[in-house]
């Protein structure tokens, strides 16, 4: 990374069955004067990175099942969006189109000039947009447990309720109670390992990232997406109906739909079930 002082690798927890896996050495770098938490694992020179971005609320650790699953020689970045984990907030509300120009200006400090991108739930808004923006350094595209934004099939209204604060990141209760709703199709126990390793969540910057995908939408714009794309669904998600993936897979002109049997997010519950599905995509 450039400009950047590293942490040393972290790796995923002890698990007796498998080996520990480098998950990345993490740090700050400046992107357009916001200060960025990054966690990047190199991986072998000369392969295309994926980028990885976030669910709402949630910092970059609450990744690290599902980059313990991916091939070790995949180059990885993830980093937490202003206001969320270890970035701090900015001054006002940053739109999904600045999100994406944020991460093209990371990219740029990193040293690549194309990428793959993941977006999850909430991160699939920056995911599309960035691909729309620059479609010359998007190479395939994957969108996890996501929507449309402001224009699509909406989840019930007690689910979206429960969605509006942080709360289940900073109360282990609550999200026992929420969870029973927001997270069907998963496991509390599977849920709760998930969420151990987020961080705790501010409001305001909860609130600057609901502003962003509420004043955002791609449903009209979705045709114009050229690159390959996976939209990857649990049928059982309530936060983001099923329907909205075979909608997408309609809209975007190179789609391949996934339908897996877990909830919101179970990418992050079976990675390993669902990781080769995501490398079978990239490397294809």
């Amino acid at each position: 990374m450039s400009a950047l002082a590293l942490e040393p690798p972290h790796e995923s927890p002890s698990d007796p069955d498998e080996p520990e896996r480098d998950l990345g050495a993490v740090g700050d770098v400046t992107v357009f004067g916001h200060r960025l938490h990054v966690c990047h694992r190199p991986g072998a020179p000369g392969r295309r990175p994926l980028v990885l971005l976030n669910g709402i609320g949630a910092s970059l650790e609450f990744l690290d099942p599902l980059v313990a699953a991916l091939d070790p020689e995949r180059p990885v970045v993830r980093f937490d969006v202003p206001g969320i984990g270890g970035s701090p907030a900015p001054w006002a509300p940053l739109p999904m189109c600045g999100l994406a120009f944020l991460l093209s200006g990371l990219l740029d400090e990193l040293g690549y000039a194309r990428a793959d991108v993941l977006g999850l739930s909430w991160g699939g808004g920056i995911a599309q947009q960035f691909a729309l923006q620059h479609p010359d350094r998007t190479g395939r595209l994957a969108l996890v447990s996501t929507g449309m934004g402001a224009v699509m099939v909406p989840a019930r209204l007690s689910v979206l309720a429960k969605m509006l604060t942080p709360r289940r990141y900073n109360d282990r209760n609550y999200r026992h109670d929420a969870g029973a709703e927001i997270y069907v199709g998963e496991s509390q126990a599977a849920v709760d390992e998930v969420f151990s390793r987020a961080r705790s969540v501010e409001p305001r910057g909860y609130l600057y990232q609901l502003l962003a995908l509420m004043s955002w939408t791609s449903f009209p714009v979705l045709p114009f997406i050229a690159a390959p794309t996976l939209v990857l669904n649990g049928r059982l998600d309530p936060v983001i109906p099923v329907v909205n993936a075979h909608i997408m897979g309609a809209l975007l002109p190179q789609s391949t739909v996934h339908l897996h049997e877990g909830g919101h997010v179970g990418i992050l519950t079976r990675p390993h079930d669902l990781g080769p599905v995501l490398e079978d995509f990239l490397d294809r």
